[in-house]
């Protein structure tokens, strides 16, 4: 099977649909209009208001996909590929796709979302209408206030959300919602698992996202105008952030149980 070069695909990339048509300028932010296709995933979301990929998020191939990720989050290759064939992959389709298409419910999406409500019974498409309720709930699972000199005060860069801050709301939404199977709460913890690596800042002894940056990702789809890349994120490191997010869960899992004990 021939596949293009990551080089063309940039060359694709970089005049269909890159310029905001509202300000002019590549890589600018422009909310979706009315017509335009978009997923339950931020990450996808952000890409295509961003024009990382075509920004009516329609027609995308698994090699847009991945000249998007790379280019708009600085994932390596290999992890690049992995998510967007392996997302083909589950999704059954060897056709291009919508963004809408990625909400097919159980495929790659599946309930006890942080910030989305679940599929309702018999619907065959995830919502993709952000609740803000749960956006400030996630948020402030970071606000403990454990970590040395954070703050609860609103936009306090040193509060940063870290693979024991997203245990913690896995844990809860979890209970809210039905049970996922492994393969989605394994799903769950690696999407989580590549942001908490893609934006990892250091504030003092502190070590995580901070929470606006997070606020104004998974509540608004755009990127943080603050960030810049400083490192290539890998799929072994997005391996290991998913497997501290899981053991942290479990160890909130087991103090629950020995409350109630």
């Amino acid at each position: 099977m021939f596949f293009p070069s990551f080089h063309s695909a940039m060359d694709k990339l970089a005049t269909a649909g890159s310029t905001c048509p509202v300000t002019g300028k590549t890589y600018e932010w422009c909310p979706p209009r009315a017509d335009d296709s978009r997923s339950p995933c931020p990450a996808l979301n952000t890409m295509a208001n961003h024009g990382y990929i075509a920004r009516d998020g329609k027609n995308l191939s698994p090699w847009d996909l991945a000249c998007g990720l790379k280019a708009c989050y600085n994932l390596s290759t290999p992890l690049a590929l992995f998510l967007s064939i392996g997302g083909f992959l589950l999704l059954r389709r060897i056709r291009n796709v919508d963004l809408h298409e990625i909400g097919r419910h159980g495929r790659i999406e599946h309930d006890a979302s942080l910030v989305h409500r679940d599929t309702p019974k018999g619907q065959k498409y995830a919502p993709i209408e952000i609740e803000r309720g749960l956006v400030d709930m996630l948020l402030v699972e970071a606000k403990t206030g454990d970590e040395e000199g954070e703050g609860l005060e609103y936009g306090d860069k040193r509060i940063l959300m870290d693979a024991t801050d997203v245990a913690r709301a896995r844990v809860r939404r979890e209970k809210q919602c039905p049970q996922l199977d492994n393969m989605h709460a394994e799903i769950a913890r690696g999407e989580m698992g590549i942001i908490l690596g893609v934006w990892e800042t250091h504030a003092g002894t502190n070590v995580g996202v901070p929470v606006e940056w997070m606020r104004e990702w998974i509540g608004h789809e755009r990127l943080p105008s603050e960030w810049k890349p400083t490192h290539v994120q890998g799929l072994l490191d997005v391996v290991s952030r998913a497997k501290a997010i899981r053991t942290a869960m479990e160890g909130f899992r087991a103090a629950e149980v020995g409350k109630k004990s």
